[in-house]
């Protein structure tokens, strides 16, 4: 009896003291209070400069916008115009093309951030700040510059190629030649950002991986292949993901590079392109909106598809 009078006292005195310490733990942190207010000033950052822009936006996209103002809502004309329109197909090609050619510059930066990562090479960070240079550039004074190299009068590449014979390239007044040429900047200009990414993910390869394989006798071709390829494939990724999002927004090479007054400038322009007429040449607020708004929802399809993709390639051991 005395026995069962003691446990159920100290039964008792258990229950209480984790009473207290839940009272006295509520309210130091109650439903993590603290956490939700650390979070707070970057949530409403967000929803102003970010999900309410994008409210607006899709609203904009329903109405149209008389030259000084003024709303007034016209349903889905705007997105029937855009999709009776044979502009919005051949922009979004133009752009992919592009994206798909920034893609292209990934195995690039693999094989440079290889040989810049070999044990011993001298001044192997001078070299990666003249890769990166371009990267914090001026979009506008990399456009310029690289006009004028495809300049097809007086550039410094068709001076290159008649050293061979090779006749002058309107690099920038032909039209798919156009795109190629200004695929190739992009490339330039993000290969700099690719290899510092796939350097540091190089460096965090152990070195005894690469000392097995050559005990096994692969080459260098196939250490790359099977061994520096998968365990970058976190990094590749990334850069997958960065490269489509930029690749899609792509304006200021076009801009600059193509001009107003060239002949090709309606064949050569990309959905942000499309954008800026519309919405401040044109003045038609309500399709630029609508345009916007397609962009987006493209961008996050391809996003989403790599996502769901990624599951099948990329080692995360």
């Amino acid at each position: 009896m005395t026995q069962l009078t003691a446990s159920r006292a100290a039964s008792a005195d258990d229950a209480h003291a984790r009473r207290r310490r839940g009272g006295a733990r509520s309210v130091r942190n109650p439903d993590g209070m603290w956490a939700w207010l650390f979070v707070l000033p970057t949530l409403i950052g967000l929803a102003i400069f970010y999900f309410w822009p994008v409210i607006q936006t899709a609203y904009y996209s329903f109405t149209s916008w008389g030259v000084f103002g003024g709303a007034e809502f016209v349903g889905l004309k705007n997105w029937v115009g855009l999709l009776e329109s044979g502009e919005v197909p051949r922009a979004l090609v133009n752009t992919l093309l592009y994206t798909a050619m920034l893609l292209l510059g990934i195995p690039i930066a693999i094989y440079i951030a290889s040989l810049l990562n070999r044990p011993g090479l001298r001044f192997a960070a001078f070299y990666r700040v003249l890769y990166f240079a371009p990267f914090v550039s001026m979009p506008a004074a990399i456009a310029l510059v690289w006009g004028m190299i495809f300049n097809s009068q007086y550039g410094i590449l068709n001076q290159f190629l008649g050293t061979f014979g090779i006749p002058a390239v309107h690099w920038t007044s032909t039209e798919w030649v156009a795109l190629i040429a200004i695929g190739i900047v992009g490339v330039w200009s993000a290969l700099g950002f690719n290899i510092i990414i796939l350097g540091a993910g190089l460096r965090s390869i152990p070195a005894e991986l690469y000392e097995a394989a050559r005990i096994d006798g692969a080459t260098n071709w196939r250490q790359l292949i099977s061994l520096t390829v998968p365990l970058l494939s976190p990094s590749i990724f990334f850069l997958f993901v960065l490269s489509v999002i930029h690749g899609m927004e792509l304006f200021d090479l076009i801009f600059i590079m193509i001009g107003d007054s060239n002949p090709i400038k309606g064949d050569t322009q990309s959905m942000v392109s499309l954008f800026y007429r519309e919405a401040f040449i044109s003045n038609d607020k309500g399709t630029g909106a609508a345009i916007a708004i397609l962009l987006m929802l493209i961008i996050g399809v391809l996003t989403a598809v790599q996502f769901w993709v990624q599951r099948r390639w990329i080692n995360f051991d």
